[in-house]
């Protein structure tokens, strides 16, 4: 079968390798959609997870299908079912230097499955589409629990990315109201308002602390002015936005943490304790896939913001570069069947 492997560094290869064989503990999945997330695009630059790889490996880790086969001790489970796949459930972690396999392949072997863990059954009139972003939403779902936003919140979210844009979703859906979202693309910032942002701002044309204090209003913490949100979300990775964010917070305000810093970023703690601070970091979904999926069987809310481009899997490559065009994109997805 034809899959996506990462090589080395920038190296990333559509290769022909033998199908996968359950064993009595593990199922097959024929995969339907897969999403391409930015870890997958932080591996290929580096050639691995946290360095290259030794042995090449299949990339993807955001996807739903069919179950194909089923091991002989698997219980709960049979061929035909349509399924998500929690790609760090049963110790699996699949697209992320497992040797067993990634999402960008036509088949994808899940170990020691168990329904609940690894797998997640879903109904016939939940379309793979919007399946596949469950893992997306459930890194986003994470995030906003972790900050426990509620209705009478002020909050600003720094990326509009396909992460910055389901923490949108997700505030929405808690009932906050007070959204504002920064970002450089303008399109993205449109995905931002239709899924429920109700302020937008565009670093390229205006200034971020200024229009900040224009839509929350301007404090001051011991002579230091600030932006009166009380709730912000960093989801860019970019040094110098973390910074941004303590220097501009008021008293008590949380900043949640939710991209990846690849890069050691200083931090004005004389800045941080005299404001009394909240640093909360939200990594993964230890316990979000039931509740995303519920909200993603509710056909009634409206996510297509969240999906900029859709590919078959023969235009991996071209997908793959698509998406790192964070002007014109959000996510991009790739149907491997067909």
């Amino acid at each position: 079968m034809k899959a996506v492997r990462i090589h080395g560094p920038n190296d990333l290869r559509i290769d022909d390798i033998p199908a996968p064989v359950p064993g009595p503990r593990d199922v097959l999945v024929r995969v339907a959609v897969a999403g391409i997330c930015g870890t997958d695009v932080a591996f290929t630059k580096v050639g691995g997870v946290a360095g290259p790889t030794t042995e090449p490996f299949t990339l993807g880790h955001e996807l739903a299908g069919t179950i194909a086969e089923v091991g002989a001790e698997v219980e709960g489970m049979k061929v035909g079912d349509r399924v998500i796949v929690n790609p760090m459930g049963d110790g699996n972690g699949i697209g992320n230097g497992a040797p067993w396999g990634g999402a960008f392949a036509p088949w994808l072997l899940v170990t020691n499955a168990t329904v609940g863990g690894a797998i997640h059954p879903i109904p016939d009139e939940l379309s793979f589409e919007r399946a596949a972003l469950a893992e997306p939403l459930s890194v986003a779902t994470h995030a906003v629990n972790r900050s426990g936003a509620g209705p009478g919140d002020k909050v600003v979210v720094m990326g509009a990315g396909p992460i910055g844009l389901g923490i949108v979703f997700g505030l929405a859906r808690r009932g906050v109201r007070d959204i504002t979202v920064v970002d450089m693309a303008d399109s993205r910032l449109e995905r931002a308002r239709a899924l429920g942002a109700s302020t937008t701002i565009n670093p390229a044309r205006e200034e971020v602390f200024e229009a900040l204090c224009r839509t929350h209003g301007k404090g001051d913490v011991f002579g230091w002015p600030v932006a009166n949100a009380n709730l912000w979300f960093e989801v860019t990775g970019v040094g110098a936005v973390l910074q941004s964010l303590v220097t501009m917070a008021p008293f008590h305000a949380k900043l949640v943490i939710v991209a990846v810093h690849h890069a050691e970023v200083p931090i004005n703690f004389q800045i941080a304790l005299a404001k009394e601070l909240s640093f909360e970091m939200s990594l993964a979904y230890p316990d979000e896939f039931p509740a995303v999926i519920a909200a993603l069987c509710d056909t009634s809310v409206d996510i297509s913001a969240l999906v900029s481009h859709h590919y078959g899997f023969g235009d991996f490559l071209e997908a793959f570069e698509v998406s790192q065009d964070k002007q014109n994109s959000a996510k991009v997805l790739v149907h491997c069947d067909g």
